[in-house]
Parts: C-alpha cells; sequence; structure tokens
C-alpha cells in the first residue's frame, strides 16, 4: 500500500506543478460554510467563498416547496439529465441514475456526509421527505469545492441534500412550525419543527414527521400482443398492498467557535410497507411486506488553524435494519432479515499555497458489515481507506481544479458461502488510483458566460450481494468503471427594471463509458441458476440543456419559468455467446434510458398569493437491452398544479397549499408492470412562530 500512497503523492505534484498556475484563496476563513443556506426571515441567501469550476443544479427556498414533491426523489425527476426509478406509490422504491450510468454509481450526501448502503448500493430516496429539505444540489462528476472528505471524490455523479438550520433574528430564541398534510391514498402526513437558540453560539433544532397511507389507487393495466395486435387483458382496478406507516425524527445540534464551525445530528426512520409488486399475468394481488429501520449519528467540525491552513474533521455511525416477508402460499414462502453497519472518519487538510494556488489532502476510513439469516450467507466485513490529493488553481480567465483518489479496500468473511463453497473466502483486496480533472474559462470579462469540462476516471466497488448473495454471488468481480467526457457553457443575463430581469442557459454535452458493468447472467446451460459477472460495457452520448427566466411584470407580479431538457443514447455493447441474443441486444439503448427527456417548473407570484405549475415528460424507452416491440415502453408525460396563500397573523405565520398531481389523469408506469398513481390531490396547512 505505501508504494502506491507514494506513486499516488507524486504523480499529482508533477501534475500539480506542470498544470495548475493558482486559485485565489485568501479569504475570511471564518466563513467556512461554504456551501451553506442561510434563512433569514423568509428570504434564502447563498454565501459561497469560491468560484465553482462546474456549477451544480440547484433547487431550494420556494422553488423547491412550489414542486408537488412528497419525497426527494419527485424533486429530483426535474432535474436534466437525471432519471428516477419508481415502482409507485408512496411507499414504492425510488432509485436516481445520472447520465444512465447506474443507480450505484451516485453518492447521496444528507448534510455533508455521505449515505452508505454497502448491501446493494441502492439508496432509496423515496425514504427523504421534504418536509425538512432546504436544498437539493445535483453534480456531474464531483462538487466543485477540493476542501471535502476523500469519499465526496468517489462518486461519477452527487447528489447533495441540506436540510433545514436553525436562524434566529436578534429578537428571537425560539421558532417552531407545524405542518399537516391530508388528501388522496388516506394520506394522514403530520410534522412539527422546533429550534431554540441555547447560547449565542449554539443552536438547536429537533424535527419530526409521521405518514400513514393505504396507498390504495385506481389503475388501469392494459396489454397488447404485439404481433396480432390483440389485446391480452385490460383491467381496471385498485393497488392493494401498498399501505406504509412510517416515523422520521431527527435533531442537531449546531456551534460556532473561534474561526469555525461544529455540528452534531442524530437521524432515526422507522417503516412498515407493502409491496405491492409488479402485475404479472393480470395478477396483482400481491402479500409482500418490509420493514425498515435506519439510524445514524454523524458530527462535522470546520476550522481555520492558520491563516493559510484549514481542516475539517467528519465521523458518522450508521445502524440499518431491513426485514423483508413474502408469506404468500402459492410463491417461496421467504422471511430474511439483513442488519448493517457502517463506522466512518474523515480528516481533510486544505493549504493555501500562495495567494492563487489550494491544495487539499484528505483521508478517510470506513468499516461496513452485512449479516443476515440467509442460509448460507457469509457475514462479510469491508475495509475501506480512501486518500484524496487535489489542487485549485486560477490564472485569470481560466480556473483549474484536479484531484487523484486512491481506494484500499479489504474484506473478511466469518463462514462458509454457498456460493463458493464451504470455506469461507472473501474476495481479493482491491488498490486503486483514479482521476479527475475540471476546467473552466471565461473568455469576455465583460459578459458572464463561462466555457467548462471535465475528465473523469471513477469505479464503484461491487455490492455484498454482487460477491456473496446465496446462491449468484462471485467473489471474483471487478469494480465497474466509468470514464467521463465533458463540455459545455453557462450564460448569465441580468436586466435590472426589465421584463426579462434575469435569464440563465446551461449546456453540456457528454460522452460516457462504462466497462466491467456487473451483470447477472445463466449459471450453465439452465435459467433457473444466475450468477454476476464482468462483462458489461456501455457507452453513453448525450446532452442536457437548462434555462432559468425571471420575469418581473406589471404590479409586483413575479414569473419564474426553468427548464429542462436531455437527449440520451446509452447503448449496450456488451458481447453475449448467444449469437442470436447479441444481434438483438448490441448496441441497443439500455432499460429505461428514454431517448428524450425534459420538464418545466413555473410560478408565478404576487403579493402573498402563488400559483405553480410544473410538467415532466419521459419519451420511448424500452424495458430491455433488445429493443424489439415487445419490449417497447411508451412515452409518458405528468402535469402537476399547486396554489399557495400566506397569512400573517400577529407573530403567526400560516401557510395554505392546494395540490392536484396528474393533472390530466394520465395512465403510465416509469417501471413495467408498476401503474403509477393517476389524478390526486393533496392539501397542506402550515403555522410558523
Amino acid at each position: 500500500m505505501s508504494n502506491v500512497l507514494k506513486t499516488l503523492l507524486s504523480t499529482f505534484l508533477a501534475f500539480i506543478g506542470t498544470h495548475l498556475y493558482g486559485q485565489q484563496t485568501y479569504r475570511d476563513s471564518t466563513r467556512v460554510d461554504t456551501g451553506g443556506v442561510k434563512t433569514l426571515r423568509g428570504v434564502t441567501i447563498y454565501t459561497s467563498v469560491y468560484k465553482e469550476v462546474i456549477p451544480s443544479q440547484k433547487l431550494s427556498g420556494d422553488n423547491l416547496k412550489s414542486l408537488n414533491s412528497f419525497s426527494v426523489a419527485d424533486a429530483i425527476r426535474y432535474f436534466a439529465g437525471v432519471q428516477v426509478k419508481d415502482y409507485g406509490g408512496i411507499g414504492g422504491l425510488k432509485t436516481v441514475d445520472m447520465r444512465s450510468m447506474g443507480t450505484n454509481h451516485m453518492g447521496v450526501f444528507y448534510d455533508g456526509i455521505q449515505l452508505g448502503n454497502a448491501q446493494n448500493g441502492q439508496i432509496d430516496l423515496g425514504k427523504f421527505s421534504m418536509d425538512n429539505i432546504e436544498s437539493i444540489a445535483v453534480y456531474n462528476g464531483q462538487k466543485s469545492d477540493i476542501f471535502q472528505p476523500a469519499r465526496d471524490y468517489g462518486s461519477s455523479g452527487s447528489i447533495y441534500l441540506r436540510s433545514r438550520k436553525p436562524v434566529f433574528d436578534s429578537s428571537k430564541t425560539t421558532n417552531f412550525k407545524g405542518v399537516f398534510k391530508t388528501g388522496s391514498f388516506d394520506l394522514i402526513n403530520p410534522s412539527v419543527l422546533f429550534e431554540r437558540k441555547l447560547t449565542e453560539n449554539i443552536n438547536y433544532s429537533i424535527s419530526s414527521e409521521f405518514i400513514k397511507s393505504s396507498g390504495r389507487y385506481p389503475f388501469r393495466y392494459k396489454r397488447v400482443y404485439h404481433k396480432s395486435g390483440d389485446i391480452a387483458w385490460d383491467t381496471t382496478a385498485i393497488r392493494q398492498n401498498g399501505d406504509i406507516n412510517a416515523l422520521r425524527v431527527e435533531s442537531g445540534i449546531y456551534g460556532n467557535i473561534n474561526r469555525g464551525v461544529w455540528n452534531a445530528k442524530a437521524y432515526f426512520y422507522d417503516s412498515e410497507r407493502g409491496i405491492p409488486g409488479a402485475i404479472v399475468n393480470n395478477v396483482w394481488m400481491r402479500s409482500q411486506r418490509q420493514w425498515d429501520r435506519n439510524f445514524f449519528l454523524q458530527g462535522s467540525l470546520q476550522k481555520n488553524v492558520l491563516p493559510k491552513y484549514d481542516i475539517q474533521v467528519n465521523a458518522k455511525y450508521a445502524n440499518d435494519y431491513m426485514r423483508y416477508l413474502n408469506p404468500d402460499p402459492t410463491l417461496m414462502h421467504i422471511d430474511n432479515n439483513f442488519r448493517q453497519q457502517e463506522w466512518y472518519g474523515s480528516v481533510a487538510n486544505k493549504y493555501s499555497v500562495t495567494k492563487k494556488i489550494d491544495i487539499n489532502l484528505s483521508t478517510d476510513f470506513q468499516y461496513n458489515t452485512l449479516n443476515s439469516n440467509l442460509d448460507g450467507f457469509v457475514s462479510p466485513k469491508r475495509f475501506t481507506s480512501l486518500v484524496a490529493l487535489a489542487g485549485a488553481a486560477e490564472l485569470g480567465k481560466l480556473k483549474m481544479q484536479a484531484s487523484l483518489l486512491g481506494t484500499f479496500v479489504d474484506e473478511r468473511v466469518t463462514r462458509g458461502n454457498a456460493a463458493s463453497g464451504d470455506s469461507a473466502i472473501a474476495a481479493p483486496s482491491k488498490n486503486e488510483v483514479t482521476p479527475a480533472v475540471f476546467l473552466s474559462y471565461k473568455p469576455f470579462p465583460q459578459t458572464d458566460f463561462n466555457i467548462r469540462a471535465f475528465y473523469k476516471n471513477i469505479f464503484r466497488m461491487p455490492t455484498f450481494n454482487d460477491l456473496y448473495y446465496t446462491d449468484i454471488g462471485d467473489i471474483s468481480l471487478k469494480p465497474e468503471y466509468t470514464h467521463q467526457y465533458n463540455l459545455g457553457f453557462a450564460y448569465r443575463k441580468s436586466r435590472a427594471g426589465a421584463l426579462l430581469s434575469e435569464w440563465q442557459l446551461q449546456s453540456d454535452f457528454y460522452f460516457n463509458q462504462v466497462t466491467d458493468k456487473i451483470v447477472a447472467v445463466p449459471k450453465g446451460s439452465g435459467m433457473y441458476r444466475w450468477m454476476m459477472m464482468n462483462i458489461g460495457e456501455v457507452e453513453i452520448r448525450g446532452v442536457d440543456v437548462v434555462s432559468d427566466l425571471a420575469f418581473s411584470l406589471p404590479k409586483g407580479v413575479l414569473l419564474n419559468v426553468r427548464t429542462a431538457y436531455t437527449y440520451q443514447t446509452a447503448q449496450d455493447f456488451t458481447k453475449r455467446k448467444s449469437k442470436e441474443l447479441q444481434k438483438i441486444t448490441y448496441g441497443g439503448q439500455i432499460p429505461y434510458i428514454p431517448w428524450h427527456s425534459g420538464s418545466v417548473i413555473s410560478s408565478i407570484q404576487y403579493q402573498s398569493w402563488r400559483l405553480n405549475y410544473s410538467f415532466i415528460y419521459v419519451g420511448e424507452r424500452y424495458q430491455n437491452s433488445a429493443n424489439i416491440p415487445e419490449n417497447y415502453e411508451q412515452p409518458w408525460y405528468t402535469s402537476d398544479v399547486s396554489a399557495s396563500k400566506n397569512i400573517q397573523f400577529k407573530r403567526y405565520r400560516f401557510r395554505i397549499s392546494g395540490e392536484l398531481n396528474n393533472v390530466f389523469n394520465q395512465d403510465y408506469e416509469v417501471v413495467l408492470n408498476y401503474p403509477m398513481p393517476k389524478r390526486n390531490y393533496k392539501i397542506i396547512l402550515s403555522v410558523e412562530l
């Protein structure tokens, strides 16, 4: 490992010497909360002491609240280049894929520290309510701030969720907010937030939310034989077994110290839900159940130690439990549980070499365990060390960032595994070094126009399920690698007092390669036994376009319109043994990736009234790499509207909102055989004091 580290350091320093010129870094070091969002009397202000080389797509404040989004996954659908797999209903699984590289290549960060799932690598964003989320930011490649933990460099794309933090004016020491939501699917969803100013430098908050819903909604299920055109069946029914009971509680304490800040957070989520399952052969009555219990403690400290030296320390402990039950006597009886634990620590050190050069060295350690009651299941333990060396520089019109990430993984197992024989054999150690380079160039000094580009090589480790899941795991799996190439521009124009007061346009052209993709393939001659293998190759070409318009209309009326559009070809170039299968799959669009997709978010505000309209379109796609008529999935679109009214009564602030989703009552599926809800509504009442 030491030789690898020496190579990492020497290579990066050589790169710094030949390619980086400098970045302005002398600044007020007490303002270390660089990505923060501050809320003062209802106005959202972004503070940033560094200039992003590759800016994020971001939704926050009233724009985020205006979306008819019940969970974080619902809101992320409005970002360009992002696909959400939604299995239907309030309690249905919801995962996110960015630029077609796969869900496991996405890093999801909650208040600055990554959410983990070593078992299958997927984060269910349906579990995270919008009620306590202050902002959502999506980054391609990685966040454009080198002062971050090593793990932040380790994903092909990142989603940063920031929860609300306490802010008080000079006359207040307590904030309270209560929200009650009700509507379709027998929804009952109360939540409360309490914030307290303990001392001049320490604030505290606690929030809680309860969700109860039957998950029952009408749907139409129609299947047609493609060759003859005959209707196989056309059924209208009520979606069953989609109920959910969930409780979320989180608490945080936030402090200021001399030239620094610190915070600590505790999070708890507990739910029981039905799994309505796929509709197969016109059967939609399912009885599977799932229980989830997630808990974590995390803390962070940032401090300017010396005039040129800053330190950031992060730590986290997470404990996750999941039980899956299938009591259906017509199917195989299953009652499995899984328990994960994670210990994580990180130290980041940023040093300002000159006024124009910053260097950051981050070291992380992570320890994951997984236990299960599955027969023959090993209890794997994964030790992961990460070292990241990054530099940021600025030379007039040119800004640059570069990083090298070293990842060193060792694993242990404790008992026999049916997938690898009777002996307890762990996957071999993996040591990888991966680079990233980001550039931004501003050609015209008087025009807010920037050209940006980046290259990133990164990988994702096989999950515990990939390696050790009984009878299909393969301990010889290699990581999946991605190569990302991006070229784009951003333009912004502001005209105070004009009808079109602000216009922003950004566009990116990209090419991604995913190699050694992990896929399940038949084991032997039969189709009843499967195993995981590195045989997949995918190439993605695409363009994202995002436009933001702000209009200042007469009589104080404000109109905002945000549009996003994505075009992608994501082709499967996996080589298969079957010549017939190779012929129909090679070069095909990968499952559930549309060629065209887009969204519109618009809002009009007049005094205390606000009217919102949002639209999502997902074009034609296939549910298999074999792009044949039997696998064709029709385009779908939805329109949502909402209206809200703010009322001030003495020191109380009331808000009344009404939402109507899927206004035109569309029948559609995001995932095959998982029908989505038709027209539905929600009423929201909130009070703040």
